[in-house]
Protein backbone atom coordinates (compact mmCIF):
# COMPACT_ATOMS: atom_id res chain seq x y z
CA UNK A 1 0.00 0.00 0.00
CA UNK A 2 1.66 3.52 -0.69
CA UNK A 3 1.50 6.29 1.58
CA UNK A 4 0.25 9.72 1.39
CA UNK A 5 -1.98 11.45 2.70
CA UNK A 6 -4.46 11.14 0.48
CA UNK A 7 -4.59 7.71 0.46
CA UNK A 8 -6.28 5.46 3.08
CA UNK A 9 -3.90 3.58 5.90
CA UNK A 10 -3.92 1.50 8.15
CA UNK A 11 -2.67 2.69 11.60
CA UNK A 12 -3.39 4.47 14.78
CA UNK A 13 -4.57 8.22 14.19
CA UNK A 14 -0.63 8.97 15.58
CA UNK A 15 0.97 7.29 12.80
CA UNK A 16 4.30 8.58 11.44
CA UNK A 17 4.66 8.38 7.73
CA UNK A 18 8.24 7.32 6.01
CA UNK A 19 10.11 9.69 4.29
CA UNK A 20 8.88 10.74 1.01
CA UNK A 21 5.48 11.44 2.30
CA UNK A 22 3.49 14.89 1.39
CA UNK A 23 3.71 17.37 3.94
CA UNK A 24 0.64 19.23 3.35
CA UNK A 25 -2.90 17.99 4.84
CA UNK A 26 -5.52 17.21 1.99
CA UNK A 27 -7.66 20.19 0.61
CA UNK A 28 -10.82 17.83 2.61
CA UNK A 29 -8.56 17.12 6.13
CA UNK A 30 -8.08 21.15 5.94
CA UNK A 31 -11.46 22.03 5.26
CA UNK A 32 -12.76 19.62 7.87
CA UNK A 33 -10.85 21.34 10.96
CA UNK A 34 -11.26 24.85 9.49
CA UNK A 35 -15.31 24.13 9.68
CA UNK A 36 -15.09 22.58 13.05
CA UNK A 37 -12.71 24.67 14.56
CA UNK A 38 -14.96 28.02 13.11
CA UNK A 39 -18.04 26.16 14.65
CA UNK A 40 -16.45 25.36 17.80
CA UNK A 41 -15.56 28.90 18.36
CA UNK A 42 -18.75 30.30 17.51
CA UNK A 43 -20.52 27.62 19.64
CA UNK A 44 -18.36 28.95 22.84
CA UNK A 45 -18.81 32.68 21.84
CA UNK A 46 -22.83 32.19 21.58
CA UNK A 47 -22.48 30.26 24.87
CA UNK A 48 -20.07 32.74 26.45
CA UNK A 49 -23.07 35.48 25.82
CA UNK A 50 -26.08 34.02 26.08
CA UNK A 51 -25.40 32.52 29.87
CA UNK A 52 -24.93 36.61 30.76
CA UNK A 53 -28.78 37.31 29.70
CA UNK A 54 -30.95 37.59 32.43
CA UNK A 55 -34.15 35.94 32.26
CA UNK A 56 -35.81 34.49 29.70
CA UNK A 57 -35.40 36.88 26.74
CA UNK A 58 -36.39 35.73 23.47
CA UNK A 59 -32.96 36.81 22.12
CA UNK A 60 -31.56 34.34 25.05
CA UNK A 61 -33.86 31.37 23.62
CA UNK A 62 -32.95 32.30 20.04
CA UNK A 63 -28.93 32.15 21.10
CA UNK A 64 -29.72 28.86 22.96
CA UNK A 65 -31.45 27.51 19.99
CA UNK A 66 -28.33 28.33 18.01
CA UNK A 67 -25.22 26.92 20.76
CA UNK A 68 -27.37 23.68 20.29
CA UNK A 69 -27.96 23.50 16.62
CA UNK A 70 -23.89 24.39 16.38
CA UNK A 71 -23.31 21.29 19.03
CA UNK A 72 -25.30 19.25 16.90
CA UNK A 73 -23.49 19.84 13.75
CA UNK A 74 -20.37 19.79 15.32
CA UNK A 75 -20.86 16.21 16.38
CA UNK A 76 -21.98 15.28 13.19
CA UNK A 77 -18.81 16.53 11.73
CA UNK A 78 -16.61 15.15 14.19
CA UNK A 79 -17.84 11.82 12.91
CA UNK A 80 -17.07 12.48 9.70
CA UNK A 81 -13.45 13.56 10.44
CA UNK A 82 -12.93 10.56 12.81
CA UNK A 83 -13.58 8.26 9.94
CA UNK A 84 -11.29 10.01 7.65
CA UNK A 85 -8.63 11.07 10.25
CA UNK A 86 -8.94 6.95 10.17
CA UNK A 87 -8.24 6.02 6.78
CA UNK A 88 -5.61 8.63 5.98
CA UNK A 89 -2.23 9.28 7.87
CA UNK A 90 -1.23 12.72 9.17
CA UNK A 91 1.86 13.98 7.38
CA UNK A 92 4.55 12.86 9.31
CA UNK A 93 6.53 15.72 11.64
CA UNK A 94 9.53 16.98 11.01
CA UNK A 95 12.45 14.47 12.07
CA UNK A 96 13.99 17.60 14.44
CA UNK A 97 11.01 17.70 16.68
CA UNK A 98 11.96 15.71 20.10
CA UNK A 99 10.30 12.85 21.78
CA UNK A 100 7.93 14.83 24.13
CA UNK A 101 6.77 17.49 22.00
CA UNK A 102 5.51 14.07 19.67
CA UNK A 103 4.03 12.55 22.80
CA UNK A 104 2.13 15.92 23.73
CA UNK A 105 0.98 16.60 20.31
CA UNK A 106 -0.58 13.04 20.14
CA UNK A 107 -2.13 13.60 23.75
CA UNK A 108 -3.41 16.80 22.98
CA UNK A 109 -4.99 15.86 19.53
CA UNK A 110 -6.36 12.95 21.48
CA UNK A 111 -8.29 14.75 23.99
CA UNK A 112 -9.18 17.23 21.53
CA UNK A 113 -11.05 14.60 19.41
CA UNK A 114 -12.71 13.56 22.73
CA UNK A 115 -14.32 16.50 23.54
CA UNK A 116 -15.72 17.41 20.18
CA UNK A 117 -17.62 14.18 21.02
CA UNK A 118 -18.26 14.90 24.78
CA UNK A 119 -19.20 18.57 25.08
CA UNK A 120 -22.12 18.24 21.89
CA UNK A 121 -23.15 14.56 24.09
CA UNK A 122 -22.93 16.09 27.49
CA UNK A 123 -24.90 19.55 26.48
CA UNK A 124 -27.74 16.72 24.52
CA UNK A 125 -27.86 15.18 27.97
CA UNK A 126 -28.53 18.59 29.89
CA UNK A 127 -31.41 19.42 27.41
CA UNK A 128 -32.91 15.85 27.60
CA UNK A 129 -32.84 16.40 31.15
CA UNK A 130 -33.78 19.64 31.75
CA UNK A 131 -37.17 18.30 29.44
CA UNK A 132 -36.04 20.85 26.58
CA UNK A 133 -36.03 19.46 23.41
CA UNK A 134 -33.86 20.30 20.55
CA UNK A 135 -35.01 21.33 17.64
CA UNK A 136 -32.51 20.97 14.78
CA UNK A 137 -32.47 24.25 12.64
CA UNK A 138 -36.40 24.73 14.27
CA UNK A 139 -37.00 22.10 11.94
CA UNK A 140 -36.61 18.55 12.68
CA UNK A 141 -37.18 17.39 16.42
CA UNK A 142 -34.61 15.35 17.70
CA UNK A 143 -35.14 12.45 19.92
CA UNK A 144 -34.51 12.70 24.14
CA UNK A 145 -32.01 10.61 25.06
CA UNK A 146 -32.67 10.60 28.26
CA UNK A 147 -36.12 10.88 30.57
CA UNK A 148 -36.07 14.47 32.64
CA UNK A 149 -34.11 14.29 35.42
CA UNK A 150 -33.44 17.00 37.79
CA UNK A 151 -30.88 15.02 39.66
CA UNK A 152 -29.04 14.53 36.50
CA UNK A 153 -29.49 18.00 35.15
CA UNK A 154 -26.86 20.17 37.31
CA UNK A 155 -24.75 17.62 36.79
CA UNK A 156 -24.48 17.78 32.82
CA UNK A 157 -25.21 21.20 33.32
CA UNK A 158 -21.67 21.68 34.92
CA UNK A 159 -20.14 19.28 33.33
CA UNK A 160 -20.83 20.73 30.01
CA UNK A 161 -19.59 24.15 31.03
CA UNK A 162 -16.08 22.50 32.68
CA UNK A 163 -15.36 20.49 29.32
CA UNK A 164 -15.98 23.81 27.56
CA UNK A 165 -13.42 25.30 29.92
CA UNK A 166 -11.04 22.06 29.02
CA UNK A 167 -11.32 22.50 25.52
CA UNK A 168 -10.65 26.23 25.65
CA UNK A 169 -7.32 25.35 27.75
CA UNK A 170 -6.53 23.00 25.12
CA UNK A 171 -7.17 24.93 22.02
CA UNK A 172 -5.17 27.42 23.42
CA UNK A 173 -1.74 25.43 23.96
CA UNK A 174 -2.72 23.99 20.61
CA UNK A 175 -2.52 27.46 18.98
CA UNK A 176 0.40 28.61 21.01
CA UNK A 177 2.34 24.96 20.04
CA UNK A 178 1.80 25.92 16.50
CA UNK A 179 2.80 29.36 16.45
CA UNK A 180 5.56 28.52 18.15
CA UNK A 181 6.80 25.67 15.44
CA UNK A 182 6.00 28.36 12.77
CA UNK A 183 8.08 31.62 13.83
CA UNK A 184 10.57 30.12 16.34
CA UNK A 185 11.70 26.38 14.77
CA UNK A 186 10.34 27.63 11.48
CA UNK A 187 9.79 24.40 10.42
CA UNK A 188 6.43 24.89 8.85
CA UNK A 189 4.10 23.24 10.91
CA UNK A 190 1.64 25.28 10.65
CA UNK A 191 1.60 25.88 6.76
CA UNK A 192 0.57 21.77 6.92
CA UNK A 193 -3.01 23.35 7.86
CA UNK A 194 -3.33 26.38 5.72
CA UNK A 195 -5.16 26.01 2.20
CA UNK A 196 -3.02 28.94 0.74
CA UNK A 197 0.43 28.17 2.55
CA UNK A 198 3.44 27.02 0.70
Amino acid sequence: MRWSSGHPVKGNLNQTLPPGSPEKYTASAMALHWIIAARMISGFAIGWVMTDIPGFTPTKLRYFSWHKWIGCTVFALAIIRLLWRAMHAAPRLSPGVPAWQRRAAQVTHLALYVLMFVIPATGYLYSSASNVPVVYLGLVRLPSLIAPNPVLKPLLKYAHIYLNYALLLLVGLHVLAALKHQFLNRDGLLSRMLPFAK
